[in-house]
């Protein structure tokens, strides 16, 4: 069992929470998402350099980390908003059973997997089932398992890395809600990231199954992956799956590759197996993590 030695991730939503979560039940979110794609793509040098300084300003964000550090030198927002970083600022951890971040970002919350409820924040969770899009063969193979729920904000580096080495098995779009997810909206609205449009991908691993789970939020315009481009939009109706199998070119990744991107800030929710992952003793809710360092390790599996 992991715990929250702070208690920090663990308080029931307040009523300021629930009144702050209202308008998102009423509001076109996916209507908004689509007028912010056209927005955060634009090349207009007056508008695209007026939101990247914004930006810049408001959460201070650090360029000198980026490869490209001249703010005008992006096409558009969304190209400095998944900017790529110097490989010399995120080192990926190098032991052999290190797991690395996938993100940079903050733990929201992680732990055991209670025979499929994945907690959420007091009073809320959901399982791995609704988590994936709801195919109960794969989610019995986390049923016990653990997971690691880490929130991107807008400051924060907005591409995913393998945590480990990992052969791509599947790859899932869940239609959904785009609540917000920051972390009053958590608090408030029951089974946040499964009710929320995402995109489920399964990896066999060193250790067994992995799960990586891109959960889209309000204003999270599109979600990309490496091996198939932009998956959203479209914004489906139903859940579109694909499957890898061995006769095709499937994506294989080293830890610490690229696996996809979110043009907007989000939430990735990882998943493992029954036994196979300790995670780092020193983490817990409310620390701030980077891509590439070690969030915990794996036993071998023979």
């Amino acid at each position: 069992m992991y715990t929250d030695p702070k208690n920090t991730g663990n308080h029931a939503a307040s009523i300021s929470d629930h009144i702050k979560s209202i308008p998102q039940y009423v509001l076109p979110q996916h209507q908004l998402s689509k007028l912010m794609h056209t927005i955060t793509r634009s090349r207009n040098p007056r508008l695209k350099n007026f939101l990247i300084s914004k930006i810049i300003k408001l959460y201070n964000v650090d360029m000198s980390l980026a490869l490209e550090e001249k703010p005008e030198a992006y096409e558009t927002f969304n190209a400095f908003f998944t900017r790529e970083l110097k490989s010399s600022v995120r080192p990926i951890a190098t032991g052999i059973e290190d797991i690395a971040c996938p993100v940079d970002g903050t733990v929201s919350q992680l732990g055991a997997i209670r025979d499929g409820e994945i907690f959420q924040a007091k009073g809320k969770s959901f399982t791995t089932k609704q988590l994936i899009g709801g195919n109960d063969a794969v989610a019995q193979q986390f049923k016990n398992g653990c997971f690691a729920t880490i929130y991107l904000s807008p400051k924060d580096y907005h591409r995913i890395h393998s945590p480990l080495d990992a052969k791509l098995i599947e790859m899932s779009h869940i239609p959904g809600k785009l609540f917000s997810v920051n972390p009053a909206t958590t608090r408030a609205v029951n089974g946040l990231f499964a009710r929320n449009e995402r995109v489920s991908s399964i990896f066999e691993t060193p250790v067994g199954l992995m799960a990586v789970v891109m959960v889209g939020a309000i204003f999270v315009s599109s979600v990309d992956t490496v091996w198939s481009g932009t998956v959203v939009p479209p914004y489906a109706k139903t859940v579109r799956h694909w499957q890898y199998t061995e006769d095709e070119n499937r994506f294989i990744a080293n830890k610490g590759d690229e696996l996809g991107r979110f043009n907007m800030g989000s939430t990735v929710v990882l998943l493992f197996q029954e036994g196979r992952v300790n995670f780092s003793p020193t983490l817990s809710n409310g620390n701030t993590v980077k891509m590439g360092e070690k969030i915990g390790d794996f036993y071998h599996i023979t």
